[in-house]
């Protein structure tokens, strides 16, 4: 064979397979445009479906589009010639190789699919996480999108949260505050532990149930710190404590001023040990 037979043959397999190409490149471009339809109507259309758990929406949608790619490349190779078996044998060595190649990615995919059948976490919700925290904006087939409280955008994959302690913020419907206040030694305690209490009942988004309660819990040659507890709706969770923060703050102040036991300032603060996330949603 000369080189110019050699060269030839390509231009003529491509005059004897115009058509099974144009067909090819049309399931191709027809496959990509279906995939992504077909993802856009699963995540606009399946949380409006009634019982159909919103959570879903995002890992079915990229599910989908995934698989519809993988059909058209297949359906094309099958239009240029290729037999379907030789397609399905090279996919199962590839998929094998793949599967060895990439064990993370699968366990992602293992990972997301337990995220959304155990709903330790759903779309909306506030959590913490494998270092991470924000409102959970999608559970994806590979990794979990979050919004932190500052706005900022936050990806972690799935096997990650999926190994680590979860705290998720939103999902009890009642949440407890605690205010700690750090007063002079010498003021009076049972008087300081009814200031609080009525500052607590004053507020409606209080909870009469579990009660409020005030209990000292340390002191020191100068000061006692004094600890107010009251439980809220979760979803009023924050801005309840700001207000019952300032409003211990004014009452307390107000009383050494009155009784001139102690001129200084008095420190009212969040207890740290319970994180407030900046924004609170339910499931």
């Amino acid at each position: 064979m000369t080189i110019s037979e050699f060269l030839l043959l390509p231009v003529n397999w491509l005059a004897d397979n115009t058509l099974s190409i144009l067909a090819a490149c049309a399931v191709l471009l027809a496959g990509w445009y279906l995939a992504r339809l077909a993802a856009r109507a699963i995540t606009r259309f399946l949380p409006l479906a009634y019982g159909v758990d919103k959570n879903f929406a995002p890992l079915l949608s990229q599910a989908a589009r995934y698989g519809i790619l993988v059909f058209a490349l297949v359906t094309a190779l099958n239009l240029l010639g290729v037999a379907s078996t030789s397609i399905l044998t090279v996919l199962g060595a590839a998929g094998l190789a793949i599967a060895l190649a990439l064990q993370n990615t699968l366990a992602n995919i293992a990972a997301g699919i337990m995220l959304i059948w155990l709903r330790p976490i759903a779309i909306g919700e506030f959590i913490q996480g494998d270092g991470v925290a924000g409102v959970v904006v999608e559970i994806g087939l590979f990794g979990t999108r979050l919004r932190s409280s500052s706005g900022l955008y936050i990806f972690t994959p799935n096997q990650r949260l999926w190994a680590s302690a979860i705290t998720n913020h939103s999902r009890e419907l009642q949440r407890r505050i605690d205010v700690n206040v750090s007063v002079p030694d010498s003021i009076d305690i049972g008087k300081s532990r009814k200031i609080l209490l009525r500052v607590a009942g004053a507020d409606q988004r209080v909870l009469p149930e579990p009660a409020p309660n005030v209990h000292v819990d340390s002191f020191s040659d100068a000061a006692t710190n004094i600890r107010l507890r009251a439980w809220v709706p979760t979803a009023q969770y924050l801005e309840t404590l700001y207000a019952l923060t300032e409003a211990a703050k004014i009452a307390l102040n107000r009383e050494l001023s009155a009784s001139e036991a102690d001129k200084s300032s008095i420190t009212v603060t969040p207890d740290p040990a319970n994180p407030s996330p900046d924004v609170q949603s339910g499931s």
